[in-house]
């Protein structure tokens, strides 16, 4: 992952962290057809920017992602991840992991966001806005620790049916 400290956020005095779409980040695709669903979904780079796109089908699963390969990051020192995008006007939702379990199971925390069609948008999540959840069902806790990111994803999930298209510009720890 492409990691430039350097850069500033709009809080004056407050440092953040660009993460970058290069060949350290290494992104996969994992859609609902691992769970017997019939979502289409992929990424490609172009002039920088990351492009996830594709169909989701509710007739299974009901969604698309993209994940990174395992990170072993610690965002301590920053309140959230700020996400620089334009879109297709549907709610994506980012998430992360870390070694954080639940029945001895790995889990997820996830924060939605929405976009507005055709316009290119900065949308901050706070790590406090991260909500715990296993394959669906919304824990109670742990609550998220950003000293121990292991993986962050990108999903279309937003129970809808049709095409999809998201131009990640930058992603940024804030």
């Amino acid at each position: 992952m492409s990691v430039n400290n350097e850069a500033k956020s709009d809080d004056p005095g407050q440092e953040a962290m660009m993460l970058n779409n290069g060949p350290e980040l290494q992104w996969y695709v994992q859609n609902d057809n691992v769970m017997g669903g019939r979502s289409e979904g992929g990424f490609k780079i172009v002039n920088n920017e990351l492009v996830f796109s594709g169909t989701t089908n509710t007739n299974g699963g009901g969604f698309s992602s993209i994940r990174t390969q395992k990170l072993s990051m610690d965002f301590s020192q920053f309140k959230g991840i700020k996400v620089k995008v334009r879109a297709d006007g549907r709610q994506y939702t980012w998430s992360i992991q870390t070694d954080a379990q639940w029945q001895g199971r790995q889990i997820s925390y996830w924060a939605d966001f929405k976009t507005i069609p055709n316009e290119t948008s900065e949308i901050e999540i706070p790590f406090s806005n991260f909500v715990p959840q296993f394959r669906g069902v919304i824990l109670d806790g742990p609550v998220l620790d950003p000293s121990k990111i292991t993986e962050f994803a990108l999903y279309q999930y937003d129970k809808t049916d049709g095409p999809f298209e998201l131009r990640l510009i930058s992603v940024q720890a804030f």
